[in-house]
């Protein structure tokens, strides 16, 4: 992972590969952004003509290179866009991360770069850094890249990262930096569990990684196998693991701080691979199933990551982990399953899985009394639908509690949108053979999905459901800080909650 160091020095005698500065979308054409006042001042002021000569407008996402000036010992200035300039020259956060993320994908197999964007104050150093660190991020574990295990297509990423204007002495920006590197490495790990293939992600296999990760942050970690499962009643994470060899886990992992007095619990549905099961998908629509297991990965991750913040708040991750294939041993349509809290469900559909597990792993987290359960879930192609590729749903049975939830994923740059839980809706999945059934009406499918996983959350407890299904995974090219494949989403949601809860100001 690239490393990341804050610096006070100037750019002209810094010795780098490039200097990144930030150009922003004035309202007569390009402007310099704060911190790259040395590089303007070398080009004799005239650096934003010179940028608009080369056909750069300020405009976010937008990138463009050109020779250092003389007395510079960096080569190269790279000019990234930052989008509008704002009235107040205060640029938000997401702009920094998303241009920081350009500038770090754009420097694979560069040995060192200094980011001369806009630092006002702590805030901006955490997210130019979580920029740099998420931008840098490639997948390359099946890639013949030579010598270099590291190497993305040929090359490695961008080995060092020096922040200019960042305060390597001054707590708060140490502070921001800190906390972006663990957040950012464990949202990597994430992204890698989502990009492995499942022939090498199994529920064991994904259920040994959290006890070695468990073991090395000092949390602790309870791993529930098939024969757990079944002595304990776990009817629904059985029943969709029941058609494939490898059988299914259910995870526990519990962070605890001795001076907390709140507890989080999050819940994640881990289906490593999804066919389908006997309800199978078409070709087309089966190729990316190794993601129906990011909610799963982004639950693990915000654990950890909150362990490394050592944040005052108990939070208990949840990973209910299986496979769904066809077999003649899966659950088939028409059977009926008894799940973890006792209620029967109707199996209508055994494609809509992920909703049979997480029911038991949510009953599972509604026994210790948390003061919220969030769950997070790759849950519905309705979902996409409705909201597209890049923003989840938040569905809650609590106002308050879900405009809390779309609040902190807002100020964490990650794109969501409440939505209602309809009760007309929840008539559609009665059953004449069981409690209830696994679907419902076919219009607001994701609504139903979410009515359907309120069942199992015990009476008087807080919660809050994200569905994941669109930006999960990223099936079209890298743009910003977030790189094609799995995404890592929900990650800093959970942890901005994490944050929350432990200053008291979780609503």
């Amino acid at each position: 992972m690239t490393a990341l160091t804050l610096s006070t020095s100037a750019a002209p005698g810094l010795r780098a590969d490039a200097i990144v500065i930030g150009v922003a979308k004035g309202a007569k054409g390009p402007v310099v952004a704060p911190g790259a006042e040395a590089v303007n001042e070398a080009y004799d002021g005239k650096l934003a003509g010179v940028l608009e000569t080369l056909g750069a407008s300020g405009a976010e996402g937008e990138l463009t290179k050109l020779p250092s000036p003389a007395g510079f010992k960096a080569p190269l200035v790279i000019a990234v866009g930052l989008g509008a300039e704002p009235e107040d020259r205060d640029y938000p956060a997401e702009a920094l991360r998303k241009a920081a993320g350009v500038a770090a994908r754009a420097l694979t197999g560069a040995k060192k770069a200094a980011f001369a964007l806009p630092v006002e104050d702590a805030a901006a150093v955490g997210a130019i850094a979580e920029g740099v660190l998420l931008g840098a991020y490639s997948f390359d574990t099946y890639k013949d890249n030579g010598k270099d295990p590291k190497a993305k297509n040929g090359k490695a990423p961008l080995a060092e990262a020096a922040l200019l204007g960042g305060k390597p002495r001054d707590a708060a920006h140490k502070a921001a930096a800190a906390r972006a590197t663990a957040v950012s490495e464990e949202l990597n790990r994430a992204r890698d569990l989502i990009n492995t293939p499942p022939n090498d992600l199994t529920p064991a296999i994904f259920a040994g990684i959290a006890q070695e990760a468990a073991k090395e942050h000092g949390i602790k970690i309870q791993v529930l196998d098939d024969k757990a499962l079944t002595k304990g009643g776990y009817g629904g994470i059985l029943g969709v693991g029941s058609g494939s060899a490898a059988t299914p886990r259910l995870v526990k992992l519990s962070y605890t701080h001795a001076k907390a007095d709140k507890h989080l619990a999050f819940v994640g549905k881990g289906i490593t691979y999804d066919s389908g099961g006997i309800s199978l998908k078409p070709a087309g629509h089966n190729e990316t199933m190794k993601c129906d297991m990011s909610g799963a990965a982004a639950v693990f991750a915000a654990v950890v990551a909150a362990a490394r913040l050592g944040l005052e708040v108990n939070v208990t991750g949840w990973l209910a982990l299986a496979e769904n294939m066809p077999s003649g041993s899966a659950v088939r349509p028409g059977d009926v399953l008894r799940m973890y809290s006792g209620k029967t469900v109707e199996v209508l559909n055994t494609d809509a899985e992920g909703r049979l597990v997480l029911a038991d792993a949510l009953w599972a987290a509604s026994a210790e009394k948390p003061d919220a359960i969030v769950d997070v879930a790759t849950l519905t192609g309705a979902m996409m639908l409705a909201l597209g590729s890049r923003t989840f749903g938040v569905m809650a049975n609590d106002d308050a509690f879900r405009s809390t939830v779309h609040e902190a994923a807002e100020e964490v740059g990650e794109p969501a949108w409440p939505m209602p839980l309809p009760e007309h809706l929840r008539k559609g999945m009665d059953s004449a053979t069981a409690d209830i059934a696994n679907m419902g009406e076919r219009m607001g499918g994701g609504l139903v999905a979410g009515l359907f996983l309120r069942e199992f959350v015990g009476e008087g407890i807080t919660w809050a459901h994200l569905d994941i299904a669109g930006p999960a995974f990223n099936e079209g090219g890298p743009f910003g800080y977030t790189p094609k494949g799995g995404t890592g989403s929900a990650v800093r949601t959970l942890v901005r909650l994490a944050e929350l809860t432990a200053a008291g100001d979780l609503g």
